[in-house]
């Protein structure tokens, strides 16, 4: 009967640690992990976002620490603050400097309701969308797929896998996934590349969001009441129409012209990984 050495146990553990440690193993442990608590605390109340907000994060970190064996810097508490700001501060800028060049394209009447609701209920919605997104796709599908080709193809894939699964929004079409795939995914991936942090990402994807919310413009197609009701009455290539700003070829223009800087910055602090030569 064979019996197995300590050396051949170690082997094996030393080959299994390996395999948990390639890109492509640790990056869909950590989807199929954040993307669950996701699915889980999706379309339910405010509480049960935030809640999901914060699990998000813990499994990250596990999968991050225990699977791909790898520090998390992109999610350390140091300056997340600031970060979060900075990002929350380029999320209304961006949406601020989009809206206002077509805003004559829009009208505008005061809903009815209670303010503080619909400010709670929108941010809290908005922030657990924004955690799971940005660690589903920044921290884990960017920074995989950068370990495997560079941050160029990393940034490129994972801004079309972007706009790919906002196809399946209501009202979507081929144009509103390119769209996303470039005025989302690249900005987003953009800010990530020159700052490497989880926190400024989901603070630009936060208030982009939640500003259009309680404009009361739709989100990707979805629409909730805002403090304000926003009807389109201009081109929908300037307006979006019904699936919202995101639609329009305006934010499109304007997010490159924020993205092209940051690249830039990013390449000057080192930030970019190049692609290996095989």
């Amino acid at each position: 009967m064979h019996t197995m050495s300590v050396a051949d146990t170690d082997q094996q553990a030393g080959r299994a640690n390996r395999l948990l440690r390639f890109p492509i193993v640790w990056m869909l442990v950590g989807i199929v992990g954040v993307g669950g608590v996701s699915a889980l605390s999706s379309g339910g109340s405010p509480v049960l976002a935030v809640m999901g907000a914060v699990a998000s994060v813990a499994v990250y970190w596990v999968v991050m620490r225990y699977v791909a064996r790898r520090s998390t810097p992109e999610i350390a508490r140091s300056r997340a603050g600031i970060q979060a700001l900075l990002g929350i501060g380029l999320g209304v800028a961006f949406i601020a400097a989009s809206m206002l060049m077509v805003i004559s394209e829009f009208s505008f009447s005061v809903a009815s309701g209670s303010v503080m609701a619909t400010v709670t209920s929108i941010a809290a919605v908005q922030l657990g969308a924004a955690v799971t997104e940005e660690l589903l796709f920044r921290g884990l599908l960017l920074q995989g797929l950068e370990r495997l080709w560079g941050s160029w193809v990393a940034l490129a894939i994972s801004a079309v896998l972007f706009g790919a699964i906002h196809l399946a929004n209501p009202g979507a079409t081929l144009w509103t996934g390119f769209a996303i795939a470039v005025e989302a995914g690249v900005l987003m991936g953009a800010a990530f590349l020159w700052l490497r942090s989880i926190w400024a990402v989901v603070g630009l994807h936060f208030a982009w969001n939640t500003v259009e919310g309680l404009l009361g413009v739709p989100v990707s197609g979805h629409t909730s009441p805002g403090l304000l009701i926003t009807e389109p009455t201009g081109p929908e290539l300037l307006t979006g129409g019904q699936f919202g700003f995101e639609g329009s070829i305006i934010p499109v223009i304007v997010s490159l012209l924020f993205a092209l800087p940051m690249l830039i910055a990013a390449h000057k602090r080192g930030n970019l990984v190049p692609m290996r030569r095989r």
